[in-house]
């Protein structure tokens, strides 16, 4: 089968669309499929090019089987308007590039920006093949949770962009039952939607000792490590760890310390901040490659998940909270719905209110002072995560992609036979 997916965010970009998309093509081109993946060059988050690749047309890379086509598009960093810019180029440069391409069996497109899904939808229509799309935010709902817009005429329009592709694929793909949920709220077909949710390579992320000479030049040797690995970003809220890095200074714990690992448009501003304040319990490292997340964690007592207080994010399940269990962590989680009541049925975490300062201080002094339990939630985890295994869900996914191309086929014999859809 020829797979063509279309993804604005591939490796070495290290964000969980990306590492997702990798993770599931890889396994299908080792299964003996054709696939190819359009993307850009890698710029997220700072829209600078990562050392090694440059931005231009038509580079074409092979990736542990994987054909990877890497677009000119105009780089913008993952904030402001300006990356709007970066999606239409996405959009027109992955079209004219699809277009190109051999004929596929299938469209994939995978929808953390929506215009990439219009590509998919583009794309399939010119190769008279399926489309099967990837929902992975809910738009606008996603945008005005953190304030990136706020004009209601606008905040339609993006609602009617997003929509549309949604009707035109033959199946959507989505990573958790509150996606599905919304979805259905807006008339789609519940039986044309089927859920693949995030999870871990646990070929990566398994329980390992920690490395003393990687925990020193982190700068968090010797120290209780509470760490967040991944998008400092707007929806992310973590403000809240300076807040509570405070509430542990006033309690003189400074035996723990707050890791956060990665980059993002808050990034900058949390470091200002911490600086203003001397806050020394905060550490940050800036962007690393994504290989370094699992010996970041093997560092650490604590994988700490969170996200702002808003309703749209009830619907979201963090591909950190498998990360973490895997590993053996106890989870702290800052987000409610889906999420939390996952965390909840798993018995792998502590759940906090998003946003609370106090109670993140205190969830992790409990987990600072009592070992066994530490032990308890991290056993758990493990225990969850084997369900989760990227191996299981991308044979899953394939499985789904099959049954749209069998059905697709189907239709098409019966159109050539009869003359007209008897379907």
């Amino acid at each position: 089968m020829r797979i063509l997916f279309l993804s604005h965010y591939f490796p070495p970009e290290g964000n969980a669309p990306a590492a997702r998309t990798y993770a599931h093509c890889r396994r299908w081109a080792a299964a003996g499929h054709d696939v190819t993946v359009i993307t850009c060059a890698p710029n997220h988050p700072r829209g600078v090019v990562y050392f090694g690749y440059r931005n231009r047309p038509g580079h074409v890379e092979q990736m542990d089987g994987v054909r990877v086509v890497r677009v000119l598009t105009w780089l913008a960093p993952n904030s402001g308007w300006t990356r709007v810019a970066s999606w239409f180029s996405y959009l027109v440069a992955a079209t004219l590039s699809g277009l190109l391409q051999h004929r596929p069996d299938v469209v994939v497109a995978t929808s953390p920006q929506p215009l990439c899904a219009w590509a998919g939808v583009l794309v399939s229509r010119w190769h008279r093949c399926p489309l099967v799309l990837e929902i992975r935010d809910l738009w606008p709902e996603s945008v005005a949770a953190v304030g990136a817009l706020r004009s209601r005429a606008a905040l339609r329009l993006v609602g009617a962009i997003s929509e549309r592709p949604c009707r035109a694929a033959a199946h959507i793909v989505t990573v958790g039952e509150g996606y599905r949920q919304g979805l259905v709220a807006r008339g789609v077909d519940r039986a044309n939607i089927d859920i693949v949710m995030n999870g871990v390579d646990r070929e990566l992320f398994r329980p390992r000792a920690a490395d003393p000479a990687f925990a020193a030049r982190l700068g968090v040797a010797a120290r209780f490590v509470v760490a967040y690995c991944g998008t400092i970003g707007l929806a992310h809220g973590l403000e809240v760890v300076l807040r509570a890095g405070a509430v542990l200074r006033a309690r003189r714990r400074r035996d723990i310390v707050f890791l956060l690992a990665g980059d993002g448009a808050r990034l900058d501003a949390l470091r200002a901040a911490a600086a203003a304040t001397k806050l020394d319990n905060v550490v940050f490292t800036g962007g690393l490659p994504r290989r370094h997340v699992p010996a970041i964690l093997a560092c650490s007592d604590v994988c700490l998940v969170h996200l702002r207080a808003s309703e749209a994010f009830t619907s979201v399940m963090p591909s950190k909270i498998f990360e973490g269990a895997a590993m053996g962590l106890p989870v702290v989680l800052g987000v409610r719905g889906f999420a939390q009541r996952f965390v909840e049925a798993a018995g792998c975490g502590v759940c906090i209110a998003p946003e609370d300062a106090d109670a993140l201080a205190e969830s992790v002094l409990r987990l600072a002072d009592d070992p066994g339990l530490r032990r308890r939630l991290g056993l758990a985890g493990r225990k969850c995560a084997a369900r989760f295994d990227r191996d299981l869900l991308a044979a899953r996914y394939l499985e789904i992609i099959e049954q749209v191309v069998g059905q697709e086929t189907a239709r098409g014999r019966r159109i050539g036979l009869n003359g007209e859809d008897s379907g």
